[in-house]
């Protein structure tokens, strides 16, 4: 087997299935299963997967919503495939890009991960990777609202434009292809994390063994992102708060800790006094909340 195609389903089975669909039609010239983890949905996803699919589909039904992580780290333990492509339920192949993300890390034995550069639904460029795992450097580039980034890397920041192989920080966690025998030696994803973050623990500790992670803009994929999320923003980004924290305590020592979250809040601050200025309330609000739950 080539490719095991993970997707963690919960609540999204209108989305899930254009997402199969462009699976089964794009990918070709592979041996290539898809697994779908379901966190315990009460969209009838089951009986609608196996009706349609049938046995082109492994459907795991979990008890409870275990997260995103963990659900993966669920669907990892069927995976036959010699690489693992962890693919939001949210997203659309655009071409062949499971086989150009297989064959890539088949060919180069200093990758582990790789993903594509995504498009959003209109197909325009979209934030496909980071250069920066987050860090000092990180927080100061979100201060200075991705200027950093851009005044380095130019318009190839977050999205590949060069049409040319790169190594980045990390790749977002919708598209995002490993080795298989390197996520089991990995332990996967870390349990701690519920949702946002993992693929960046992750991959900070992938790097820590001396592998790189490579966009590959040939892979191009659609990322309908944020339309797979449930709960409210506040539940949402209160989670993230956490994720974040847990990421820096797990990766970072004690005044790395304290300068990246001094940072942090500056920069909180800084886009209150911004936002009330120009009176955009919903992103006041927004950082309004961070700035109170940081």
């Amino acid at each position: 087997m080539d490719v095991s195609i993970i997707t963690i389903n919960y609540n999204t089975i209108s989305l899930l299935l254009d997402a199969i669909d462009s699976v089964i039609f794009h990918t070709k010239n592979l041996e290539y299963e898809i697994i779908v983890v379901d966190n315990n949905s009460s969209d009838n996803s089951e009986s609608i997967i196996l009706h349609k699919y049938g046995n082109l589909v492994i459907y795991v039904k979990l008890s409870e919503n275990i997260g995103f992580g963990r659900a993966n780290n669920e669907g990892a333990k069927y995976a036959q495939g010699r690489n693992i492509f962890l693919l939001n339920p949210d997203t659309i192949l655009l071409n062949n890009a499971v086989k150009t993300l297989s064959d890539f890390l088949d060919n180069n034995s200093n990758a582990g991960i790789c993903g594509g550069n995504l498009y959003d639904n209109n197909e325009q460029p979209a934030l496909s990777y980071s250069m920066f795992l987050p860090s000092i450097a990180w927080e100061i580039n979100l201060l200075f609202s991705c200027r950093l980034e851009r005044l380095i890397y130019g318009k190839n920041a977050q999205f590949n434009f060069t049409n040319e192989v790169r190594k980045v920080g990390y790749i977002t966690g919708a598209d995002l292809m490993i080795r298989a025998d390197l996520f089991r030696h990995l332990n996967g994803f870390d349990a701690d994390f519920f949702m946002y973050y993992e693929e960046t623990e992750l991959t900070y500790r992938l790097k820590k063994t001396g592998y790189e992670v490579y966009s590959i803009p040939q892979a191009r994929i659609i990322h309908l992102e944020g339309q797979a999320l449930s709960g409210n923003w506040k539940k949402r980004t209160k989670l993230s708060l956490e994720s974040r924290e847990k990421y820096y305590q797990k990766t970072c020592g004690k005044f790395i800790i304290k300068v990246c979250n001094l940072i942090f809040r500056i920069n909180a601050l800084c886009k209150c006094v911004m936002f009330k200025f120009t009176k955009n309330t919903d992103k006041y609000e927004y950082w309004k909340f961070i700035s109170t739950n940081i």
